[in-house]
Parts: structure tokens; sequence; C-alpha cells
């Protein structure tokens, strides 16, 4: 049923491990404007990557494009294939609850639902699987635990999820997210709207998180794709031009315009 592309190289690809995301020349458009252009890349299990380049290069787009959000964006065209473990994102039979199921996402600005801290991680539970209440319960603790909260909030489950600070609605929406038990966790600059204390919290948590999720994060700041990154794609007006070890893209790119990125004298 689907197609093996696992023996076409992505340019810059040095990674070893199992290709999770793979990605064929892909092209997206808004209507007439191409935001993305031939892109083939490929995406390693359990792999932090980091997605960089200046604003409008199309980044938050090719995020949304491994889990169809771009789909709500309107009149949407897309060539060429995105498979995530051997199936394919876009086709006719393709079931966007269970995409998103399996491709959770973080955005920008915590956005919890307007429900409890309780309700907001046992949500997908109900909506994507039909468990007993002890099972729910289970799940919401381990979730909470796994992003660090556990402690802080289990005698306050009951509290509206707003009244929370700013880190702790971020670290409560990657709950909800990993709640489901997806295998790919995007990141659309999880930290853009935290200080630097919480943003090392969120760092060192997605560092923990790698360990049994592949994560893909989109930001904006070089120094915290060093830091949390082990792959790094840099895109520039809708291309990917160069992907690659993080260590190896920071420090001897292979093509200028990454050098003139990362270095500051571009973007």
């Amino acid at each position: 049923m689907f197609q093996d592309v696992s023996d076409k190289p992505a340019e810059g690809l040095e990674a070893s491990g199992k290709k999770i995301i793979e990605i064929e020349d892909f092209n997206l458009y808004y209507g007439h404007f191409h935001a993305l252009t031939d892109i083939c890349m490929k995406i390693v299990e359990k792999k932090v990557t980091a997605v960089i380049g200046p604003s409008g290069c199309g980044k938050s787009t090719l995020l949304r494009s491994l889990n169809r959000m771009n789909d709500l964006a309107g009149e949407v065209k897309t060539s060429g294939q995105i498979q995530i473990s051997g199936h394919p994102v876009y086709g006719k039979k393709v079931d966007l609850v269970e995409l998103r199921k399996r491709v959770g996402m973080v955005f920008q600005r915590p956005n919890p639902f307007p429900l409890t801290v309780y309700e907001n991680v046992a949500f997908g539970l109900h909506l994507h699987a039909n468990l007993p209440k002890p099972e729910i319960e289970e799940r919401v603790e381990k979730s909470l635990r796994s992003v660090g909260i556990w402690d802080d909030l289990k005698d306050r489950l009951k509290l509206m999820a707003t009244q929370l600070s700013g880190e702790l609605q971020q670290r409560l929406c990657i709950a909800r997210v990993i709640a489901i038990s997806p295998e790919v966790v995007l990141m659309d600059e999880p930290c853009s709207a935290l200080d630097p204390i919480a943003t090392q919290h969120i760092e060192e948590l997605i560092r923990e998180l790698k360990q049994h999720y592949t994560i893909v994060i989109v930001t904006h700041n070089m120094a915290q794709a060093a830091r949390v990154s082990d792959e790094t794609a840099y895109f520039y007006l809708g291309e990917l031009i160069e992907m690659g070890p993080t260590g190896k893209i920071f420090t001897s790119p292979e093509r200028q315009e990454t050098e003139d990125y990362i270095t500051g004298r571009f973007g």
C-alpha cells in the first residue's frame, strides 16, 4: 500500500537510525503562493529536529504539513509525499483524527482548554479511546508526571487550567498531547511566550521527552536550536537549504547561505 522511499537520501542528512518521517519532493501552495518548494528530508526516530530560518521562510508551514493543520488555512494544494512510519499523510483516505492522534502539536502560546487541569489531559483520552475511568486517571497522572508537574498539581486537578502560570500551562499542553501516546510531537516555537527561566525548564523537558517521542521543533532562537536538537534544518524562502547534525550545521555548514544565517550576517 505504501511506497518505500527509504533509499533516496536527503541532502545533508547524516544521522543514522530509523527514519520515522520521510518527505519527498513536497510542494505546498496557499492559493497561488508557492510556500514550500521540492522539500526532501528524513527525520530520525526519537531525536529532536530543529527547523530554523528567517520569518516567512516556511518553517511553520512545514511543521503544520506533518499533521495537515494547513488544511484549515483555506485553499491549500500539495504535491509530492510525506510518510510517517510508512503511512502517507496526504491522500483521500487518510483519517485526519487518527493522524493528529499520532502526530501531536504544541503551539507558540499555551492554549489550555477552558476546563480543569484534569479535564485538559483527559480530553484526548475520551476522544480517542474508550477507556475505563481508573485507566484514564492513571494515564492523566502518568502524563503530568512525564512533564514534571504532577507534584505541583495533584491536589489542584479541579483548578481551571487558565489559572496556571504560563510555564505550567505550556507543560500542561504538552501533557495533553502525550497522554494519547503520539509517535511524533510537533512544537511551534513553544518557548516564545515564556520567560528565560521557564524556557530553560521547557528545554530540559524536551531533552527528556525525546527518549520516548520524535520531536520536531520550529524555533527562531539559534541558541535554543543548538541546545536542544540533534538535527537542524535551515529553510529559506520555502526551500530546504541544508540539513544535518546540529553540531555540524552550527560549526561547519556546507552551504554559505547557512553559515551567513547562523553567524548573523543574514536574517
